[in-house]
């Protein structure tokens, strides 16, 4: 019987296996790096090919490649071959230029580079800037907005808000509450053409508006139940009544925990006197400039999106049975926000921040 050439064995080193284990479990290695290092190490067990293969759900001779190149230049034959092709037409020296004057300079008739302004004061093409900013991820065209707090008692109210979300107390309840106020009710002036197979969604640009209604919301971080309300006008009084509504659906023998914005209705002497006759009600304001530490403001975010950024509403009660319905369907089936980080990793991304403010020249 005629048997197949025989396969040299790869025998490892302890640094060998070492380094194959860390490729395997590295998180961003390229996951075709870490498929070789398997194969390297399951030949290394004595596996044949085929098998191998079936265990990478991978082709024999995949294997039988990674196999032969790490016999013939070790852990460096798992990189990928230098490609074919004509040599760079662009040198590092180019591309430092490049970078340098997309990051330190502007064009003298507009605020930013464009792929053109750039390709014409460099002498390169267009292509070639457009390459370059993407491998560095630079997109001049784009600018974000920012605030940092100014509030100060800004550290002491991040660890107080934050110990709350990854440290609930015990025999408590903990809420983000928030009002969406002056949500309008629009239709658009004319019917709206809907989608098509080729054609997406078209209606116009101006509408009618027939009112306004605020949403006081307050969302249940543990179990992500929202409960909420909508009130014609935005005053302390409809805050309390809020307040009450909270004070109803919480058993009685749990503490309530707030956490809120500094908005003048949150502190005016209506509510104060409402919150000493009820201890078990404790607030937590959070810094100014800062909704991003509630969780119920990315709540808002899915009803904005979700819900009424599309919606056609005649009049505020079909607006406020559309806000009514939507909340009721994702009480159907909650899902609560997971917040990860802590409040040192929040302070400590605030302070970086600062830090290149001040070093940025501005």
């Amino acid at each position: 019987m005629k048997r197949g050439r025989r396969r040299q064995e790869i025998v490892l080193s302890e640094s060998e296996v070492a380094e194959l284990n860390r490729l395997v479990r590295k998180r961003r290695v390229e996951r075709s790096i870490a498929v070789r290092s398997q194969v390297v190490l399951l030949c290394a067990e004595g596996l044949p090919d085929n098998e191998v293969a079936v265990r990478l759900n991978v082709c024999a001779r995949t294997v039988g490649l990674w196999r032969k190149r790490f016999l013939e230049h070790g852990l460096d034959g798992l990189s990928d071959a230098p490609r074919p092709g004509g040599p760079r037409s662009i040198s590092d020296e180019d591309v430092e230029r490049v970078i340098k004057l997309t990051l330190e300079t502007r064009p003298e008739d507009s605020t930013h580079w464009s792929t053109r302004s750039m390709a014409k004061r460099s002498g390169m093409s267009q292509s070639a800037i457009s390459r370059i900013w993407r491998a560095f991820s630079l997109k001049p065209h784009r600018a974000e907005s920012f605030k940092i707090s100014s509030d100060p008692f800004f550290v002491e109210k991040v660890r107080d808000v934050v110990g709350l979300y990854l440290n609930p107390p015990h025999q408590a309840v903990v809420f983000c509450v928030d009002e969406k106020s002056q949500i309008q009710a629009l239709d658009r002036t004319q019917p709206l053409l809907p989608m098509r197979p080729g054609q997406v969604e078209r209606r116009t640009h101006d509408y009618k508006r027939y009112g306004t209604t605020t949403l006081f919301a307050a969302l249940n971080t543990l179990n992500g139940q929202l409960l909420g309300r909508c009130y014609p006008r935005h005053r302390s009084e409809e805050f309390r009544k809020f307040l009450m509504e909270i004070d109803r659906n919480v058993p009685k023998e749990l503490a309530v925990h707030l956490v809120l914005d500094n908005y003048g209705t949150h502190k005016t002497a209506l509510i104060r006197d409402w919150l000493v006759k009820r201890p078990r009600f404790h607030l937590h304001f959070i810094p100014t400039s800062s909704s991003w530490l509630n969780q119920v403001e990315r709540w808002f975010a899915e009803l904005t999106n979700k819900q009424i950024k599309r919606g056609a509403h005649r009049s505020v009660k079909a607006l406020e049975s559309a806000i009514t319905e939507f909340i009721t369907a994702h009480n159907e089936n909650p899902k609560p926000f997971m917040w990860l980080k802590t409040a040192d990793q929040i302070i400590e991304s605030v302070g970086k921040f600062c830090d290149r403010i001040l070093d940025s020249g501005h």
